[in-house]
Parts: structure tokens; sequence; C-alpha cells
């Protein structure tokens, strides 16, 4: 109980309450040692009219007269003359001296403070302007005993009436609170456990309801939270079956290409001048599609094998690349270019870095063709002392906005219609293992840049 939201609301109203009443008690008490004063001020004045109606009175009388007066005698002063018109005995010496004419406030508070602390009896001069312009001054002696006793009594009745008013506020903000906060909060809560126990359904995420702003926000947080997890749970699945798919078909595949491979041996003895220009490549292209197969491609696995590294030309790489692509654009106006020295030589895996480049050079193809305007592709090449840097650019329309938010992510950063998004993606995670970086460098309307940053120490040392 204590340790809950509503529990601590709970102690903390009665607190705050509490202190509210004792900082009201302190002037309160205050206020009524000054009305208690003035009361016995009034009661003299009014006994003293009885000694000026009748020059003399009994001695039992005057004793009466003061007993209701509560005081020991009085003293008026009219027309500068001081004049002690009611006495008794005194049973101790004078200790101190008020004048409740013009006090402050402090001094009220402090000398109301110093009563209720001060537990012993004491006899007091009280000074005050008489009523209805009486004369200059009335002054009268008193005893504190009951002044003090009944300064205690009315401060029991205020922490009594503090100490219920406490209670009542504090269970009325205690059931607000529950209904307002503590409720709505246990919805959250009970709505996160069913989404815990199901993540998948899209049923399970919480639709938000509250009227408090803050607790929405809060649930329209969750909403955004749960519905970006369910997404990502669906998409891991999706990736699940797919490598179990690729798996499958990159077994059988393997076996129908080797067989074709042996039917490029035969190939490659012909006389036939074209035959043997192309038998080459195409040897190279079943060579990788078996490679291909039995790395299982396209995420059949749960992630790349480490790079095979080797040190070769990135020309020859890069020329292959090229060759394949013009065999793809037929009739279309699209433009290969290159830029790569002949004698620049990278450590690399040739395999991985020829299908992180082809797979550039594809998209930028068809992205171009996708136009129907004309267009070109062009693969640039340096090093520095640190890294090799591999350009390939091209003049397409530039990646969509969905394509850039989404970049690098499979079935969501696809930049052609009907795309996954896997190329890049997969391209990233071949050149993060070779520990190197593939990064957007631009898109716009006038084309699209990206960047190959091999390292040349570190793990390829």
């Amino acid at each position: 109980m204590l340790n809950s939201l509503s529990g601590r609301f709970l102690i903390l109203t009665v607190v705050f309450v509490m202190l509210a009443e004792v900082m009201i008690f302190v002037p309160s008490v205050a206020r009524f040692r000054q009305d208690y004063l003035i009361s016995r001020l009034e009661r003299a004045q009014i006994a003293s009219l009885a000694l000026l109606e009748n020059e003399t009175i009994s001695d039992d009388l005057q004793k009466e007269l003061l007993q209701n007066a509560g005081v020991f005698n009085v003293v008026l002063r009219r027309d500068e003359a001081r004049q002690l018109v009611l006495s008794s005995p005194v049973p101790a010496p004078i200790s101190a001296t008020f004048d409740m004419r013009n006090p402050t406030a402090l001094e009220l508070i402090r000398d109301a403070m110093l009563r209720l602390i001060n537990p012993e009896p004491q006899v007091i001069r009280v000074i005050d302007q008489p009523v209805q312009m009486a004369g200059l001054l009335i002054e009268v002696t008193m005893d504190t005993k009951a002044l003090r006793t009944a300064m205690i009594d009315y401060g029991l009745r205020i922490l009594w009436l503090s100490a219920v008013i406490s209670v009542i506020t504090a269970v009325m903000l205690f059931l607000a609170v529950r209904v307002f906060l503590v409720r709505p909060i246990k919805g959250v809560i009970e709505h996160m456990i069913s989404y815990a126990a199901a993540p998948e359904d899209a049923r399970q995420v919480i639709m938000p309801s509250a009227g408090v702003r803050e607790l929405r926000e809060a649930e329209e947080t969750l909403k955004t939270m749960q519905t970006q997890l369910t997404q990502a749970l669906r998409q891991k699945d999706r990736l699940a079956q797919l490598g179990a798919a690729v798996a499958k078909v990159s077994h059988d595949l393997r076996n129908i290409l080797t067989s074709a491979q042996l039917f490029t041996d035969r190939i490659e003895m012909s006389e036939d001048p074209a035959v043997k220009r192309m038998a080459p490549k195409l040897v190279n292209s079943i060579t990788r599609a078996v490679h291909l197969c039995e790395s299982t491609l396209a995420y059949g696995k749960a992630e790349e094998p480490a790079p095979k590294l080797s040190l070769f030309m990135l020309a020859d790489i890069v020329q292959d690349v090229l060759d394949s692509e013009r065999l793809s654009i037929g009739d279309s106006d699209v433009s290969l270019s290159e830029d790569v020295p002949a004698n620049l030589t990278v450590r690399a895996d040739a395999e991985q870095l020829y299908r992180v480049i082809a797979n550039l050079v594809r998209n930028a193809r068809q992205a171009i063709i996708a136009t129907g305007n004309s267009g070109e592709i062009n693969i640039t090449a340096h090093e520095d002392d640190n890294y090799w840097k591999i350009r390939i650019s091209d003049t397409g329309p530039g990646l969509p906005a969905k394509a850039r938010e989404y970049l690098f992510t499979p079935f969501q950063g696809g930049a052609t219609k009907g795309g996954t998004g896997l190329g890049l993606t997969i391209s990233a995670e071949l050149i993060r293992g070779h520990g190197g970086h593939l990064t957007l460098e631009y898109t716009g309307p006038k084309g699209t840049a990206f960047c190959i940053d091999l390292p040349k120490g570190n793990i390829l040392g």
C-alpha cells in the first residue's frame, strides 16, 4: 500500500495539509491571544463604569467586578490624569507589559508562542485604548494561567479540525488519483503484459485513450514502439522463412549450375571467334553463381561468410561488372564508363567485391531505365594512405524518400517498384565484413553516388 503511487500520494497529501494547517495555526493562536487580552480590557472598562457612576462601592462588589473581568486591577487615564479605578491584591510582581495599541504581526506571534512554551503562571500588564473613546488609556494586570489554558484549548480545537480536514482531503485526493492516474497506468501495464505475450499480434498494440495529456503522450509513444517492434518481428520471420527457402533453392540450383559448367568446358573448345570471346565470361558468371549458391546468398544464413582476402587488380573486377551490365542494357540509352587505374591493386575478397559493385551498378541502371531517359553510370577508384576508395555514380533520378529513410534496411529500402532493398543491405554487410564502409555520398534529381571505403590496415593487415 505505502509503496504504491496512490499510497505515497496519500501520505504526501496528509503531510502537506498538516504543514499548511501549522502555518495557519501559528497566526490563529496569536490572533486568539490578542482577542483574549482585548476582551479582558473591555470587561475591565465595563467594570470600571460602576465606580465612575458611584464614587464609592463596597469591597465585595469591587472584588466581584474584578473577578468577572478576570483582572487584578484596572487603571483608567482620563484627561491626562492616571486613576486607579479598581484594585485587588496582586499575587506576584509584574513580569511583562504588553501594549495592544499598535502591535506588529511578528510581535503578536512571538508573544503567543512564548506564552505557550512557558508553563509558569505570571502576572502581566496589558495596555490599550478604551473603547468608544472613553479615555486616553486603560491598563490592567492579570494572571497568565487562564490565558495559556484558553490558548491551549483553542489550539487543540484547531489541530483536531486540521486533522479532520487533512483526512477528508487526503481521502478525496487518494480516490481522485486512483481514478485519474492509477487506473489508466494499470491499463497501460495490462496492455504491455498482453502485448508481451503475443508481440506479433497487431491486435495487442495499445490504442491511446487516456484523458490526461501526459498519459496519452505515453500511450502514443508506447503504440509507436509496439508498432515498430511488431513490424520488426514480422520482418524477422520473413527473413527466416526466406533464408530457409533460399537454402533449399540454392542446393538444387548449385547442382544445375554444376552441370552447366560441364557444358561450358566443351563450349570453350569451339573455334568460333565470338564463342571464344564470350565463353570465358560465361564460365566466370556460372562460377560466381555456383559460389553464390554455396554460400547461401540473400540472407539464407544469419550472416555472410568471412571474406577470403587476396591481392588482385581492381580494374579486372570493374571490367567484368561493366561487361555483364552491357548485356543487360540492350537497346536502352544508358552509357557505362570507368576511371580505374590499371595498376591499382586491392586486397579483398574478389567475389564479394564483385557482388557489391554489381549490385550498385545494377540499381543505377534499373533506376535510369525506369525513367525512360538517357543516363550515365561511372565507376572511379583511387587510394590514399589508409583506404582504397571506389565510387559508383549515376545521372539517374535519385533515391526516393522512403529509400533514403530506410537505406540498407531489407524489404523497406527498395529504390524501384517491386524492389526489396536486399541489394544495398547485402552490399553494406559485405563491406562491413572487410572492416570498411558503404556510404551514400549524395542523391538528388541530378543523380546518386555511393562510396566504398576498404581499409588497408587493421583486419586486412
